[in-house]
């Protein structure tokens, strides 16, 4: 037993080396532009003691000064020209580049590329990499956007309005769940990110986190196996397909995580393991969930309580941050869903197919379906994104009045949780229900029911 864990601690300490991170980076045809000296980087442990806030905030000014992952101190500030810089035989600055990147540079396969997001604490817009391998470097940018918002707003709408709302209410159960879990336990761990150099840094919007587990490979894992778990039978497909498409979203949104140097591959594994452990949770009891949305009598005071008092355990775990701020709005725009599933079936706006017309079968393709499915997805998504804009300009003047806060600085207004906690909820969760409710009726006005 004593050589088993001995074993065990052995290759976790393995997976989360940050040269592995490193070679993996090298393998796939990314390069730092690094000092020729580095100073020995700190590998990522649990630090229980130091305060959560301050110990990011610290990490992200040395990496501002340092240049995030992948520059040399003392080049002065980078212009923020973001993504793919183009073709270049130049190279960085050669008196912070040591000669492999300089002759790499001069490569006429090279790219000179920049992180494409600010860090969501510091705002340091990273430094400047090399990419060797330009088709990998964006089938992996896709791969980790399939964890950002973004694709939340674009998958979870395009599925409820186009496929099947009682799969897309579900799955906005298991996804606003499992990304809480997955943050709650991030902040209780505490694991700095992989350290930079040796790690590349392709992205630094979230660096100044918490790493451990992997929440984009939480969310990467849950979606599709959720998705799949809940389709097979009751659509009519092929298991291997959805199998293997499944597995393969799962493994290209983690797989990116290490490829961004955002996480280490053992931070990755965790986060897949433990996404399946939460669906096997979740298995036996989400009909009866969603059944209880729709059909309880206290429904709606059970979502508000539930989602609002985890929100608030898991602001309660450590100090602001955006990936913190990320589970409020999953949380949020989740009890919006389940709120408008509620008034859905208590008015019959909005009703699931008979078990008798089950299996469902995918209709065929033709230019009528793929117009009128592209306009209900255009006319709700324009929806959406005009709510949103217009409760986040309502919401944070009126709670910074109500708190007596400047608004001359949202940034830091909304790193207090009294500001963020409510302005998440009260966005999102109106942007959820709007999703469910609204739009649909808004359909069925238009005749694109």
């Amino acid at each position: 037993m004593a050589n088993f864990v001995k074993t065990f601690v052995q290759i976790c300490n393995y997976l989360q080396d940050p040269e592995l991170v490193a070679r993996f980076q090298h393998f796939c045809g990314v390069e730092g532009t690094f000092p020729d000296a580095p100073k020995a980087p700190e590998r990522g442990v649990s630090e229980p003691d130091r305060p959560g806030l301050r110990k990011r905030v610290q990490q992200g000014a040395q990496s501002s000064d340092a240049g995030v992952g992948n520059g040399a101190a003392g080049d002065g500030p980078t212009p923020q020209v973001n993504g793919m810089l183009g073709d270049d035989t130049t190279g960085p600055d050669s008196s912070s580049s040591s000669s492999s990147s300089a002759a790499a540079a001069a490569d006429s396969e090279t790219t000179i590329a920049k992180p494409l997001r600010r860090n969501s604490l510091t705002g340091d817009t990273g430094q400047e990499f090399l990419i060797h391998n330009k088709f990998l470097f964006y089938l992996f940018t896709f791969g980790t956007e399939l964890g950002n918002e973004m694709f939340f707003i674009i998958f979870f709408p395009f599925v409820l309005w186009n496929i099947d709302a009682l799969v897309s209410r579900r799955l906005i159960v298991v996804w606003a769940w499992n990304l809480f879990v997955g943050q709650s336990t991030k902040d209780m761990i505490r694991w700095s990110r992989p350290a930079s150099p040796p790690v590349v840094k392709v992205e630094v919007f979230y660096n100044s986190e918490y790493s451990m587990p992997s929440t984009h490979a939480m969310t990467g894992t849950a979606l599709p196996f959720c998705l799949f778990m809940l389709t097979y039978g009751r659509w009519q497909y092929p298991f291997l397909l959805g199998f293997c498409v499944a597995l393969s979203w799962s493994v290209l949104v983690c797989v990116s995580r290490v490829y961004m140097g955002m996480h280490s591959v053992l931070e990755v594994i965790t986060g897949f393991l433990y996404t399946l452990l939460i669906l096997a949770f979740f298995q036996p009891i989400l009909g009866k969930i969603d059944n209880y949305y729709m059909m309880g009598s206290y429904a709606p005071l059970m979502i508000v309580i539930s989602h609002v008092g985890f929100g608030l355990v898991a602001f309660s775990l450590d100090s602001w941050s955006t990936s913190r701020g990320d589970t409020a709005q999953a949380l949020g725009t989740g009890a919006g869903a389940a709120l408008a599933s509620h008034v859905n079936y208590q008015l019959g706006l909005q009703l699931d197919p008979p078990l008798s017309s089950l299996p469902l079968t995918l209709p065929s393709l033709s230019v009528s379906l793929v117009l009128r499915s592209m306009l209900r997805f255009f006319i709700g998504v324009a929806v959406l994104l005009v709510t949103r804009m217009i409760m986040k300009a309502v919401t944070i003047p009126f709670l910074c009045r109500l708190f007596g806060l400047p608004m001359d600085d949202v940034r830091r207004a909304r790193q207090q949780m009294k500001v963020e906690l409510p302005y998440r909820y009260i966005v999102y969760s109106v942007v959820g229900f709007s999703c469910a409710c609204f739009v649909p009726l808004l359909f069925k006005i238009l005749g694109l029911a």
